[in-house]
């Protein structure tokens, strides 16, 4: 710029340079640039410089040459043409009135201001030429300077970048001092402390509300805040004040900003020494849950000559900044929730439970929750419906279907197996042919028992027609002894064809896998139970058997008929119980009222036996009730 100022481009005044060089804002920044900026153009008419606000996103003036007079409207159509097609645009302006006289063609340059594909401002400007080359050369002119513009925002980014990475590296250092500590009242000292020492506080104080007052939890540089009740009561009231009014309260009160009640704010000051204050409230789930107070110490408390002053006290910073509230919120709104999570863990037990059942207590009586409020008043109709409700008291079982007659079918004499007509699960008649044994042995018994009768039948004949009595006496003796032995033999050989007792059900015995083997005597082969006389065995816990008793009544499903509801009386209980699955039983017997051709012996169920009507409160919560009552004998000295 200035190697192009000095092959042609009017002399620039050095002063313009000095207050370019000492703009101490981005606004004089802006202002000593664009008026050195229209001095190194010739033929200038006006301009003006357009910067995006960082934080609306909204592009607004902020330096116009000259300030006073021209019409910065005449421009502000070529900004907007800038502003959407992002780039350098030249344009021939209208005359602004009716003067006749020859003069230059009046154009509109303007020019963006990108940083990274992305427009930051606008530089518009007005000027008379009269040659296409003096148009080019104000083109690059402006081109070249919009640089020191790129520049300051450029630093700006840097400054905020370097800002923004000084407050996370602050505040991750706060966070982990906080988080180690166990207590809430240590977390709180800590949390102050470092405040105070991050943003040279003479003083930091942190409050939670209670009972629509700040409280006072901690202080910096103070080990005991109970002895300061003076300090403390100012502190608090000055919170108050700033929550009450609901934002952050600076004090003094900067010249640019609202108008706030500070009354209290200035007792605090005039009453402890403070010069500066900031009280900034902390606002979370749609209620204040306490506030922060920071406080630094005033120049006015030192003369000029005294010796602290002229040491350094000076130094001191006295007013609090923006940058500084903005470092509290980001500070406050990362650590308050941890601290009032400390804070809320530390209570005792019970207030805990008050504080539960009063926030309940809100929600449920107070606006909006309906799905909450539903629910509860679902739940206190049940509870009202089952304390009031009654309903039969059952005793649940696990059942078994038995036959009331098990029959066991044995071997009549030892022998073997020769044939079989029956299997487990089959259906018989009564005297229907289940198996036979093989009789070949007891046929030549007979035969032999048969002729050794004829023998002594003949004998005795002839000791009679000899009239020997003795003699016939004796072979009569024989002729019954031998006579005996062949109804035993005949029967046995009657009983090798074994036959069903009882028309029934063969519960177990196959023996077709034994044919012409042996069995014994009085060995088991079939099992047999009738079809038309069953019972049911229930398995009573011995927790209920007390509420068990003889011709009680129930009903009883089986697996296998799941669509059935049989009805049963109780007949027997068994005094004996049975261990199962870590618990004791007892057998309950109980006798069907109605038999189902469907039955079988060996189907299991749940049957339920029907005590009495009681209140259904009391039956849902009996084993509960029963065991609390069993724990407390257990543990009762």
């Amino acid at each position: 710029m200035i190697d192009r100022a000095e092959k042609g481009s009017p002399h620039i005044d050095p002063a313009l340079w000095a207050n370019f060089a000492n703009a101490g804002s981005q606004d004089e920044y802006c202002r000593h640039w664009l008026t050195l900026q229209c001095a190194f153009i010739s033929n200038v008419i006006q301009g003006i410089l357009v910067l995006k606000h960082p934080e609306t996103e909204s592009f607004t003036p902020v330096a116009k040459w000259p300030e006073e007079g021209e019409d910065p409207e005449r421009l502000s159509e070529i900004s907007e043409r800038v502003l959407k097609e992002q780039c350098g645009l030249l344009v021939e302006l209208e005359e602004s009135n009716g003067n006749l006289s020859y003069r230059p063609p009046r154009y509109g340059v303007a020019y963006p201001v990108l940083i990274e594909d992305s427009m930051h401002g606008i530089i518009a400007l007005e000027v008379s030429a009269e040659s296409e080359a003096q148009l080019k050369s104000f083109m690059e002119n402006l081109q070249w300077g919009s640089s020191w513009i790129e520049l300051l925002l450029q630093r700006r980014r840097v400054m905020e970048n370097e800002l923004s990475l000084t407050r996370l590296k602050s505040a991750v250092g706060i966070l982990a001092d906080v988080l180690s500590e166990k207590t809430f009242e240590g977390a709180s000292m800590a949390f102050v402390t470092e405040m105070a020492m991050n943003l040279e506080c003479d003083r930091v104080s942190l409050a939670f509300m209670h009972k629509k007052h700040a409280r006072i939890q901690a202080i910096s540089h103070s080990s005991g805040v109970e002895k300061q009740m003076n300090l403390i009561s100012a502190i608090g009231m000055a919170m108050d004040e700033a929550i009450a009014q609901r934002k952050e309260i600076f004090y003094p009160l900067p010249a640019e900003g609202k108008v706030n009640i500070v009354r209290d704010h200035e007792n605090l000051a005039k009453q402890h020494g403070a010069g500066a204050i900031l009280t900034m409230p902390f606002y979370a789930d749609e209620k204040y849950h306490g506030a922060l107070s920071l406080e630094r110490p005033g120049l006015q408390s030192f003369s000029e000559g005294d010796t602290e002053f002229n040491s350094g006290a000076g130094s001191l910073r006295q007013a609090f900044t923006e940058e500084d509230a903005e470092f509290c919120r980001s500070i406050g709104s990362l650590l308050f929730p941890v601290l009032e999570v400390k804070r809320q863990n530390d209570r005792p037990l019970i207030l805990k439970a008050w504080d539960t059942i009063k926030d309940q207590s809100v929600k449920f009586f107070g606006p909006r929750y309906g799905g909450r409020k539903i629910l509860i008043a679902v739940i206190v109709i049940l509870i009202a419906f089952f304390s009031f409700k009654k309903g039969d008291y059952k005793i649940s079982a696990d059942t078994i279907l038995e036959g009331a007659i098990r029959r066991v079918v044995v071997a009549p004499i030892n022998g073997f197996v020769k044939e079989e007509k029956v299997r487990a699960g089959d259906i018989v008649e009564s005297g229907a042919f289940m198996c036979a044994l093989d009789d070949r042995d007891l046929q030549l018994e007979r035969l032999n028992w048969l002729s050794k009768h004829t023998q002594y039948k003949r004998q005795y004949s002839e000791a009679i027609a000899k009239h020997n009595r003795a003699e016939a006496k004796i072979i009569k003796a024989q002729l019954d002894q031998v006579a005996a032995q062949l109804r035993l033999v005949e029967s046995q050989l009657n009983r090798t064809r074994i036959i069903a007792p009882f028309k029934g059900i063969v519960l177990s015995g196959d023996l077709r896998q034994r044919l012409g083997g042996s069995v014994e005597k009085g060995e088991i082969l079939f099992e047999v139970a009738p079809l038309d006389a069953y019972r049911i065995i229930l398995e009573v816990d011995e927790r209920r058997i007390a509420d068990v008793k003889v011709n009680q009544r129930g009903v009883v499903v089986l697996s296998a008929l799941p669509n059935e509801h049989i009805d049963f009386v109780i007949g027997k209980i068994t005094p004996i119980s049975t261990a199962k699955e870590g618990l004791n039983y007892f057998r309950v017997e109980a006798k069907p009222e109605v038999i189902s051709q469907r039955f079988r012996p060996g189907m299991e169920g749940i049957g339920k036996i029907i005590v009495d009507r009681r209140n259904l409160f009391s039956i849902l919560t009996r084993d509960f009730r029963e065991w609390v009552k069993l724990w407390v004998w257990r543990w009762w000295p």
